[in-house]
């Protein structure tokens, strides 16, 4: 790829940059993804091992990726237009039959799922391509090759079966992510985001709420399995670990660390670069979620099980890759180095290689502790440091 020249992009609707308030259209077309994560935990669960949890990350990837350049675009071309809302409407009507084909994408209907997934992919950008003001034309025409270029890999996978369609359908997966992370470069020209006027806090508060979503489906999980379990101390010892763990992630983002983000993204020259790394980020972060939900799930139903490999990997993977992502991002974003989550990180990373040793309502109580020490240590360490919420 070669250097192309600056390009100078003027607000799509012409409006103030910073409206962050969320439409209403834009909240019922989340509904038909919270059913989404409800699946993917459900898939996972049907099937506990590598080749479930590649599935599973397989179908997140897709399904995750639907509702991100959607939520991308609608921002980018304003969803207060009335064509706007009607698009979101259109994914939202084909999401629907998408996500509830997930748990079937594996089986002998592949195309219920493909083919709306297809259609959203390769319609939505070339829509995009006709709404969108001149300057950004040639970025959509570059990011709809990338996704012509990976649909015959989703149309292979279908057609084939077993480890084949897992196979293909990962490759495909994998480009499309690829494409994202890079902007979707196309030889001779380069998409210079920071000359391009984005109303980066209104996607950052779509990535809360879809975050919350997320967090929502393993409260959702933990009381679905205690509804399932007779009245015992036992359930309410593990179904109140169950809900301390989403508890506390929540509170280390929410009542932690995102005024630092709207900070950052009142002040930042690059308000697209932003929204890039905020939709970047989501996806890893809902990937740990499902994986705790499955895990706290698994625990409530079985308190007195051993804590093997795959049920560590849940109870303190989940969190782990949730707190990665997000240490990570608060340091690409913010600059913000915290020593607190990195030892809360290290302690995640001990407390998983203990927990093989006790029963499995034991692996949930260190889990739950951990992360809701890690939340006072990280309250502690912003007060300290002057980054306290005001």
């Amino acid at each position: 790829m070669t250097s192309g020249s600056s390009e100078s992009v003027s607000p799509v609707d012409g409006g103030p940059r910073g409206s962050d308030e969320i439409s209403p259209v834009e909240l019922i077309f989340d509904l038909v993804f919270v059913f989404a994560v409800s699946q993917l935990s459900q898939h996972f669960l049907q099937d506990v091992n590598w080749r479930g949890a590649a599935e599973t990350a397989v179908l997140l990837a897709a399904a995750f990726s639907v509702w991100a350049y959607t939520a991308f675009e609608a921002t980018l071309v304003h969803v207060g237009r009335r064509h706007t809302q009607w698009v979101l409407l259109a994914v939202m009507w084909v999401g629907l039959f998408m996500n509830a084909a997930i748990n079937r994408a594996f089986t002998d209907e592949p195309w219920a799922f493909v083919v709306p997934f297809l259609v959203v992919q390769l319609g939505r950008p070339i829509w995009t391509i006709v709404t969108a003001p001149r300057e950004l034309q040639a970025h959509y025409v570059g990011m709809l090759g990338w996704l012509v270029a990976s649909a015959p890999l989703w149309v292979v996978g279908g057609v084939g079966g077993g480890t084949w369609r897992l196979v293909w359908w990962a490759i495909a997966a994998v480009l499309d992510m690829t494409g994202t992370w890079l902007a979707h470069p196309i030889p001779g020209r380069v998409f210079r985001s920071e000359n391009i006027e984005f109303d980066a806090a209104h996607l950052v508060e779509r990535c809360r709420l879809f975050l919350l979503i997320a967090l929502g489906e393993v409260v959702v999980t933990t009381g679905t399995a205690v509804a399932e379990v007779p009245s015992r101390p036992m359930a309410f010892l593990t179904g109140s670990c169950a809900l301390a763990i989403p508890v506390a992630l929540w509170a280390l983002y929410f009542a932690g660390s995102d005024h630092l983000v709207n900070r950052h993204v009142e002040r930042t020259t690059n308000p697209i670069l932003a929204g890039r790394l905020t939709l970047s980020s989501e996806g890893l972060v809902v990937a740990g979620l499902i994986a705790l939900a499955v895990g706290c799930q698994l625990v409530i139903l079985h308190p007195l099980a051993d804590t093997g490999a795959s049920l560590t990997l849940l109870l303190f993977g989940g969190p782990l890759l949730y707190l990665l992502v997000q240490t990570g991002y608060l340091w690409l974003v913010t600059h913000n180095r915290s020593s607190a989550r990195l030892v809360g990180i290290a302690a995640l990373v001990a407390g998983g290689g203990l927990a093989v040793l006790v029963p499995a309502y034991a692996a949930i109580a260190v889990a739950a502790a951990i992360v809701s020490a890690l939340v006072a240590a990280v309250f502690w360490e912003n007060r300290a440091s002057g980054l306290a919420p005001p």
